[in-house]
């Protein structure tokens, strides 16, 4: 399979610099500026600084050099995935496209590979995702993430092709517990960000991340997932990361939050408009997700800190 990278912010560029290690690989750039920029400087200085391009890496803005490729890693912010899909929609189709995104699209409330499907049905759908921060992948760190595809046959070549000494890739066909993990943890960061930001502990870090847990595991079943997928690397796995560091965008909007400051509109955070869509989506189907709620609120400046905090505390007492 010959493989290219659409979209070159910070996560793109290290999954191209990992691919490109073991064969040629093209990331795309959708700035021509911005492409030449790297292509001669053999670094992404704006979305990742400090992280050398391999010669076997080429970068380009050339739309028609999608044509080339089998194989397609779609590294774009979730939010503005089918916008992009449309416009390529013709020489996309046929394609092998794996979303490289992790959220739930606030008009439709679907996940990425349900968009894919959506928005070009004519293409092969799967998802990567799992825990994982470019720094350490574009570093040549140790890395595990979940490959979600259909039961075709294409999963173990397409395990095979994107595998590399750094990145080992796990196989599952469920791929709406694959979408739901990677979205739902990122709404659960947010969570646990502001209740460092406010100085509640690390305690009450344990218990949202516990309990927020549960939710995904609510949604995920509903939705006719396995539960093995949410105990695994793009549920639990991911959630544990992105809960407990300051490399995630999530976890620092949290941050912000809990501390009362500003945080620059400019920086993509998915679980934002994931918690939206998702606390939508949780009253349609008439499911509890408190924590969810809660992080929506905060965000749409419905509630302070500390009455979310007191919100959450006071609901009924009742068996784990």
């Amino acid at each position: 399979m010959s493989v290219a990278v659409l979209g070159a912010g910070a996560f793109g560029t290290a999954l191209a610099i990992s691919l490109s290690r073991k064969a040629p690989t093209a990331l795309w750039c959708r700035d021509a500026d911005h492409a030449a920029e790297m292509q001669a400087a053999r670094e992404n200085s704006r979305r990742l600084p400090d992280a050398p391009l391999p010669d076997g890496l080429t970068v380009t803005s050339d739309d028609s050099s999608f044509e080339a490729h089998d194989t397609l890693l779609l590294a774009v912010p979730m939010q503005k995935m089918r916008a992009f899909l449309m416009q390529h929609r013709a020489v996309l189709a046929n394609k092998t496209l794996v979303a490289c995104c992790k959220g739930i699209e606030l008009d439709s409330g679907l996940g990425p590979v349900s968009v894919l499907r959506e928005a070009v049905p004519e293409a092969t759908a799967a998802l990567l995702t799992g825990p994982s921060f470019a720094a350490d992948i574009a570093q040549g760190l140790p890395t595990a993430l979940t490959l979600a595809c259909a039961p075709d046959g294409m999963g173990e070549a397409l395990q095979t092709t994107l595998s590399t000494s750094n990145l080992r890739l796990y196989r599952t066909t469920d791929l709406v517990g694959a979408e739901i993990g990677g979205a739902l943890k990122n709404v659960i960061a947010i969570a646990c960000g502001a209740v460092i930001g406010a100085q509640l502990g690390d305690s009450a870090r344990a218990a949202l991340m516990t309990r927020g847990y549960a939710e995904m595991q609510r949604l995920a079943l509903a939705r006719g997932a396995k539960p093995a997928t949410l105990a695994g690397l793009s549920g639990f796995g991911d959630l544990t990361l992105t809960c407990s560091s300051e490399q995630s965008r999530n976890f620092r909007l949290g941050l912000s939050l809990g501390r009362g400051e500003e945080f620059d509109p400019a920086i993509t955070v998915e679980g934002a408009a994931t918690a939206r869509a998702t606390a939508q989506a949780a009253q349609k189907m008439g499911l509890e997700m408190p924590i969810t709620q809660t992080v929506t609120n905060l965000l749409d400046q419905r509630l302070t800190i500390t009455e979310a905090v007191d919100q959450l505390l006071k609901r009924p007492l009742k068996e784990e």
